[in-house]
């Protein structure tokens, strides 16, 4: 018996040793690391390069780092960049007035019915982007029930009055009511998600506790729920803004020469102009913005509250 003991002792494995597990979280990394690297590094190397080029398609293009390709850039659209962010927040702030109590009904009000409400928040995911920002030039159409409600109830005059009118002339379409609204719509989803999954983690006995101590319901969502709700918020927040401060498609159909974002300007230098130096700096500027602003909001946010 202690003789097969002694065998099996023998044949047993090794036990890995210290440099092989200090390998395996790079390891586990690699696939990601190298998934970044052709399809985002690479990608940006290449759109710098570009963006530094001078020449023409005929002609060709040659690298000659030239970067007042920039300075004109931003020079000459810069309109189109402010106006792209004032869209995108925008669109954020609706999306979370409008999100949180869904995703705070869904997580605590809902009962057997939260996985339905789930996927009624994820159906429109299952038709095509564009056919639901299609479906928003009839909805907003002079001739649809939802023009017709805002001339009787005067929100049609409210909403052209101001500094910054959201409509100009007597219809909704065409004009940053309608682009904003449909940023909105479809980047709602990705406000929801985030900030459900971030609420329905809250123990329902810290909720309880906050309603016996602080009373008032508003007291108690102020001091407990929102504070625990904010990785949630946090997160939803990117995922909205950096996608719609991008976005052309909307902005495309639903738009005027007056609602034009910097990426239809970039969709329009790259397949119409042709002038690729150009849609580069562009893209790249755009990319620069808005990764100096998502480092800042992170930041003061406080890096933790994404974890």
């Amino acid at each position: 018996m202690s003789a097969l003991a002694h065998v099996g002792q023998d044949v047993a494995a090794p036990p890995p040793s210290r440099r092989g597990r200090r390998l395996v979280p790079y390891l586990l990394l690699a696939p990601g690391l190298l998934w970044l690297l052709v399809f985002f590094i690479v990608p940006m190397i290449f759109l710098l390069s570009q963006s530094l080029q001078t020449g023409s398609i005929d002609e060709g293009y040659a690298f000659t780092f030239h970067w007042q390709t920039y300075v004109d850039a931003f020079s000459l659209y810069w309109p189109q960049f402010l106006r792209s962010f004032i869209y995108a927040f925008t669109a954020t702030v609706l999306a979370l007035v409008i999100g949180y109590p869904v995703a705070y009904t869904i997580a605590f009000k809902s009962g057997r019915w939260k996985n339905f409400l789930l996927v009624l928040v994820i159906a429109p995911f299952f038709t095509s982007f564009l056919l639901r920002t299609l479906s928003w030039q009839t909805i907003l159409s002079t001739n649809g029930i939802v023009y017709q409600f805002f001339v009787k109830t005067h929100l049609l005059n409210l909403l052209q009055a101001g500094p910054y009118p959201l409509i100009t002339g007597n219809q909704l379409l065409n004009t940053p009511l309608a682009v904003i609204t449909g940023l909105t719509y479809n980047f709602l989803p990705f406000m929801v998600l985030p900030l459900f999954a971030s609420l329905d983690r809250i123990d329902i006995r810290l909720l309880e506790a906050g309603a016996d101590l602080y009373g008032r319901p508003w007291t108690a969502f102020r001091k407990v729920t929102w504070p625990l709700s904010l990785p949630g918020v946090v997160a939803g927040t990117l995922l909205t803004v950096i996608p719609a401060a991008g976005d052309y498609i909307n902005s495309k159909l639903l738009w005027s020469p007056n609602t034009a974002m910097i990426g239809q300007v970039i969709d329009g230098q790259f397949l119409r102009v042709l002038d690729y130096p150009t849609a580069a700096a562009l893209s790249f500027i755009l990319l620069v913005l808005i990764v100096a602003m998502v480092s800042v909001y992170v930041r003061r946010a406080g890096t933790e509250e994404l974890l």
